[in-house]
């Protein structure tokens, strides 16, 4: 009898730590801005608000109206640049990447590759009303 070379497939605690892991790697930042997503349940949408930054010789996001390192913990009191809603996490990445009346602020790829990973989260808590928090 021949033994199975098959791999067990990963349990989802393997593929959570593998998930938390890459979550830590270094990423450098969009210099056309970040956003921070949340979930607005009265209207049952994912939104998506986006604030502008620069980033400084250290890497750093900064305010660009002060040039200061944008905090990393806690709140920022910023006015958002542009707000995105959707009911779906594809109307969301189509509101922002597809829109010809509005330039697409994000310069990229593993940016909109980690938002349209987040959206999707978030679709899915909004269906399963569970909680959401941005990775």
């Amino acid at each position: 009898m021949t033994p199975n070379l098959t791999p067990d497939p990963p349990t989802e605690a393997d593929l959570t730590a593998l998930d938390n892991k890459l979550s830590k790697r270094f990423i450098k930042l969009d210099p056309g801005g970040y956003f921070l997503i949340y979930l607005d349940r009265d209207q049952g949408l994912i939104c998506a608000k986006h604030f502008t930054n620069t980033i400084n010789e250290k890497g750093l996001a900064c305010d660009p109206d002060t040039g200061q390192p944008l905090p990393t913990r806690g709140g920022v009191n910023r006015q958002e640049t542009r707000l995105y809603t959707g009911r779906t996490a594809k109307e969301l990445c189509i509101a922002i990447f597809e829109n010809p009346d509005m330039p697409c602020p994000i310069h990229y790829l593993d940016h909109a590759a980690y938002l349209g990973r987040e959206f999707v989260r978030a679709e899915i808590a909004l269906i399963n009303n569970q909680d959401y928090v941005q990775d």
